[in-house]
C-alpha cells in the first residue's frame, strides 16, 4: 500500500511539474530578466528619486510647481451653501447629496435655520431594510439559475451596501418619508456602517443559500418562499433597530426660524413632514451620464440597479459633456443646486479641495506617461464613478464658457475649500459621470429622448458602481 501511495505521489509531483514547464513559454525568461536588469541604469537621478520615494508620499513630491497659482475660489454663478454635512466613515455620500438638493430648497422656502438637516439615518434605516429585501426576492426570483449564473454569482457578491445612487433617494423619501435629523439622531453604527454591514451581508448570504435549496424541493410555491422571506426580514430588521434605533411612526417637532426662534410646534408624520417641508415630485428629476464607451443620445437601464424592489431602476441618458454642462450652467443660474457624481480621487489636492489634471507631474517623477482617455479609461476599469456631491457653482468666461466649478461635499466644513471642492473644466470634462436635473432645465429635445425603450445592461456592467 505504502508503495502504491509513493508511485501515485510521484506521479503527481511530475504531472504538476509537467504542467508548469507548458506555461513558462509566456513567463519571464532568465534572458528576459537579464534585460530588465539592464534597461535599469540606476542613474544619479534614479537614485535621488528613489531616496525620495522612501520617505515621501507619492502626490508630495508629484506636485506640479507650475501649477501653483492656478486654484482660485471666485465664481461667477453660484447657490447659497448651508451648513456642510458629513457623512463620516459611511458610504452615504448619495443619500447625504440628495437631501443636501432637498434641504437647501426646505432651507429657502420656510426660512429654516442654515444647520438645518433631514435624518440621513432614518432613511438609511429603510434603504438598508429594502436592499435585504431586494437580494431575497431576488434570489427568489433566480432560484432557477444555477448557482454560478453570472446573475446568482453577482447576487451573492453584492447582497447589500451603503453605497447608492440618486434614484435610491427619491424611491426611499416617496416610500417613507422623512424626518429632521433631531427626531432620529446619527448613531456610532450609522457613522461607521462597515462592521454592521458586513454581519447582515454575511447573514443575507446564510438567508440566500436557503430560499435556494427551499426553490429547489419539489411541490415549493412562491408563497412559501415569500413567507420565508418574511419572516428573514424581521432578523434584519432587529439588526438594523439595534444598530440605529425604531424609525418614528409620529412625533412632534418645533420649527425654528432662521435666527432659532420657535415659530411652530405640530405634531407629524415621516410623510406629513415630507410632504410639507420636501414635496417634491421626483417624476421631473432626470439622471444624465456621460459614458464614452456607448453610444451617446440612447437611454439605458441596469438591471437590480434599485433600492426598492418595487421601485425604479436607475435610468439615464447617456449625452457629450456639452451637453450636460449646458444643463448644469442653466440650473446653477437659477439657484439650483444639482446632485452630481465623479471619480473624487483623481488629481485631487486635498488640503486645497481642487481637482485640476495638472495637480501631480506623474510623468516627470516616473520617466513615462499616462496616456489613456476617458473612454480607455472606464474600458479597463482604471475609472469610474466613485463619489457624490452637491454641484453649486460655475465660473464663466466672456463668453458664456465654463472655467471650473465647485461642488459641496459631504466630509464635513474642514475638509478642502471650506467643506467644497473645486474643479477645473478639464477635470469636469474627464472625471464627470452623473448629473441629476430638473425638467425646466432640460432642453425639450433631450427631454424627448426619454420616450426610448431603454437598453437593458446588466447589473455587473463596468458602468455600475454605487456612489459612497
Amino acid at each position: 500500500m505504502r508503495k502504491n501511495l509513493f508511485v501515485i505521489v510521484l506521479s503527481f509531483t511530475f504531472l504538476c511539474v509537467g504542467n508548469l514547464k507548458a506555461q513558462n513559454s509566456g513567463g519571464i525568461s532568465e534572458k528576459m530578466l537579464d534585460d530588465l536588469k539592464k534597461s535599469y541604469t540606476n542613474s544619479p537621478q534614479d537614485k535621488a528619486i528613489r531616496n525620495a520615494l522612501n520617505v515621501a508620499d507619492i502626490n508630495k513630491l508629484a506636485v506640479n510647481s507650475e501649477n501653483a497659482t492656478a486654484f482660485n475660489s471666485n465664481f461667477s454663478n453660484q447657490v447659497n451653501i448651508k451648513a456642510v454635512t458629513n457623512q463620516k466613515s459611511s458610504g452615504r455620500c448619495w443619500m447625504f447629496t440628495g437631501m443636501n438638493v432637498l434641504r437647501s430648497k426646505a432651507i429657502r422656502k420656510h426660512h429654516l435655520p442654515a444647520d438645518f438637516q433631514f435624518s440621513q439615518v432614518y432613511t438609511f434605516f429603510y434603504d438598508q431594510l429594502e436592499k435585504s429585501n431586494l437580494f431575497l426576492q431576488a434570489i427568489i426570483d433566480t432560484r432557477k439559475l444555477a448557482i454560478d449564473d453570472q446573475q446568482v454569482q453577482w447576487l451573492f457578491k453584492n447582497p447589500i451596501g451603503d453605497g447608492g445612487q440618486f434614484t435610491g433617494v427619491a424611491n426611499l423619501i416617496d416610500k417613507y418619508g422623512l424626518v429632521p435629523a433631531e427626531v432620529m439622531p446619527e448613531t456610532r453604527s450609522s457613522n461607521a456602517t462597515s462592521q454592521m454591514s458586513s454581519l447582515i451581508a454575511l447573514k443575507l448570504r446564510e438567508y440566500g443559500l436557503e430560499l435556494r435549496e427551499m426553490g429547489a424541493q419539489k411541490g415549493m410555491t412562491d408563497a412559501k418562499l415569500e413567507a420565508r422571506k418574511a419572516e428573514m426580514l424581521q432578523t434584519v430588521y432587529r439588526m438594523l433597530a439595534l444598530n440605529f434605533g425604531v424609525p418614528p411612526e409620529k412625533f412632534t417637532w418645533s420649527q425654528r426660524d432662521s435666527k432659532g426662534n420657535i415659530v411652530s410646534t405640530k405634531e407629524y408624520t415621516p410623510k406629513s413632514f415630507a410632504a410639507e417641508f420636501a414635496p417634491e415630485d421626483f417624476s421631473t428629476y432626470y439622471m444624465f451620464m456621460n459614458d464614452p464607451t456607448r453610444e451617446y443620445y440612447k437611454v439605458y437601464e441596469i438591471e437590480y440597479d434599485r433600492h426598492v424592489y418595487d421601485g425604479q431602476n436607475w435610468k439615464f441618458l447617456n449625452l457629450p459633456m456639452e451637453d450636460i454642462a449646458a444643463m448644469a450652467i442653466a440650473s446653477i443660474k437659477d439657484s439650483t443646486p444639482m446632485y452630481f457624481s465623479c471619480d473624487v480621487g483623481k488629481f485631487l489636492d486635498r488640503e486645497k479641495g481642487f481637482m485640476d489634471m495638472d495637480n501631480y507631474d506623474y510623468a516627470s517623477l516616473m520617466g513615462t506617461t499616462f496616456n489613456m482617455d476617458k473612454k480607455q479609461r472606464v474600458q479597463t476599469f482604471a475609472s469610474g464613478s466613485s463619489h457624490a456631491m452637491t454641484l453649486v457653482a460655475v465660473d464663466l468666461d466672456a463668453d458664456g464658457k465654463p472655467l471650473k466649478w465647485m461642488v459641496e461635499n459631504s466630509w464635513g466644513n474642514n475638509y478642502g475649500y471650506k467643506g467644497c471642492l473645486i474643479m477645473t473644466n478639464d477635470w469636469f470634462d474627464n472625471y464627470m459621470f452623473r448629473l441629476v436635473v430638473e425638467r425646466k432645465y432640460i432642453p425639450a429635445n433631450l427631454l424627448k429622448m426619454f420616450d426610448q425603450k431603454p437598453i437593458m445592461l446588466p447589473s455587473w456592467d463596468p458602468m455600475f458602481q454605487p456612489e459612497e
